[in-house]
């Protein structure tokens, strides 16, 4: 038995329409998995890369959007990886941008966990919750209140979440992802400064790539992982060892 394949999974990742959760939904693919593809707005262009997979539309800017989604069918593997980020000052910085950042970070990610594990223990199945932390998980940030709130709160949440669900079959971790070539990220690496900065800090002196993100989350969802509860995994480049 290949401990790595997910031949005969049904994997669930949200925000999988672009960037890291494209990643980790075509990878997870690859891996043998059937994969649901959910988003506020169509994953189309990710299911046709994955061939395998299925569109759904989710809008978890209503943190209990997916309070009924685990009823219809069995879901193996649940990757919370959609969210935002607001930049402004902190003194400057508004309830509501607050309030958007929070719930689609950190409360859809505890309610979608929370379905997601009420539907495995009523049919007496295991489970694997894959949480996408940040490094501002464990570091402050500049100008991201609410977002740097919200990482840390979902580090938490997967070492609490492990604590309870461990002995009943479900695994809960993480991936922090360093700075990765995205659409998010392009500016920064427009910016001369910015991008030499950056990469004198990072030891493997390059930028990850989406799919760093996507091959780690293979492997956490994976038989290989079936020990691993509550971790946070850092892949970004030796970043947080400098």
């Amino acid at each position: 038995m290949n401990p790595f394949s997910l031949e005969g999974r049904v994997a669930l990742v949200t925000g999988a329409n672009t960037g890291i959760g494209q990643a980790i939904a075509v990878a997870l693919g690859r891996a043998g998995a059937e994969v649901i593809c959910a988003g506020r707005s169509t994953s189309a262009e990710t299911v046709a890369l994955i061939g395998h997979a299925r569109d759904l539309e989710l809008d978890l800017s209503d943190p209990l959007a997916a309070r009924d989604v685990f009823n219809a069918e069995a879901v193996d593997i649940l990757v919370n990886n959609a969210g935002i980020i607001r930049r402004a000052d902190t003194v400057d910085f508004t309830e509501a941008d607050w309030d958007e950042v929070m719930d689609i970070n950190l409360k859809a990610v505890f309610f979608t966990s929370q379905a997601f594990a009420r539907s495995a223990f009523a049919r007496g199945g295991e489970g694997k919750v894959i949480n996408i932390a940040s490094l501002l998980s464990f570091q402050g940030g500049i100008r991201v209140p609410s977002y740097t709130a919200s990482k840390h709160g979902v580090a938490g949440l997967t070492k609490l979440m492990a604590n309870e669900w461990a002995a009943r079959g479900i695994n809960v971790n993480a991936i922090a992802p360093g700075y990765i070539e995205t659409n998010n990220t392009e500016a920064l690496r427009d910016d001369p400064d910015r991008n030499r900065a950056i990469l004198e800090r990072i030891p493997a002196g390059r930028w990850g790539q989406a799919s760093d993100i996507g091959e780690a989350a293979v492997f956490l969802a994976s038989p290989a992982a079936s020990y691993i509860h509550g971790a946070v995994l850092n892949v970004d480049g030796g970043w947080l060892a400098r």
